[in-house]
């Protein structure tokens, strides 16, 4: 399983959950969180804006950014729980998770996975710039970018409330 959740958030899911991985998806501005249970490796951190496209001194996700994103989430064996984070759970932590569904549930229909993250958090407006990315690098033809454009943004919210993403059938 997969927890989504916001940088405030983020130890006490780690702790909870027992999340043997985590991916840490912050500005350059933000400073990574240390998880010292965590073992060397199993924590990926990415460092990007959460844009679309850079301008304005902001600097989106990049292809290589979306590549370490499919291959950490590929090397993960799925016997103890991956915790997401962004600075609020909506956008780039969302986007993460959905990718990861996306990629662990490769024969189940993009538009039934994104409405599966729907389900679980209302707020979730992922980034649509990283599922593009992730999109290309799946082969998936543009049908998890339609299946985020057809579930819409999500509720206005300062943060997210953390949820779960199961990552198998």
């Amino acid at each position: 399983m997969i927890i989504v959740t916001s940088l405030r958030d983020s130890h006490a899911q780690l702790a909870a959950h027992r999340a043997t991985r985590a991916i840490s998806i912050l500005s350059p501005d933000t400073p990574h969180p240390d998880f010292p249970v965590l073992q060397q490796g199993q924590h990926l951190r990415l460092t990007f804006h959460d844009v679309i496209a850079d301008g304005g001194g902001l600097q989106g996700p990049q292809m290589r950014d979306a590549e370490r994103l499919v291959q950490f989430i590929s090397g993960w064996d799925q016997q103890a729980p991956l915790l997401i984070h962004c600075w609020a759970g909506i956008s780039r932590s969302t986007a993460a998770a959905f990718a990861a569904m996306c990629l662990l549930r490769e024969k189940e229909d993009e538009a039934d996975l994104a409405n599966e993250l729907r389900d679980a958090s209302p707020s979730a407006t992922p980034n649509r710039l990283i599922v593009s990315q992730v999109d290309d690098i799946l082969g998936r033809k543009g049908r998890m970018v339609k299946a985020i454009a057809a579930i819409g943004r999500g509720a206005d919210a300062f943060e997210g409330t953390p949820f779960i993403v199961r990552t198998r059938s």
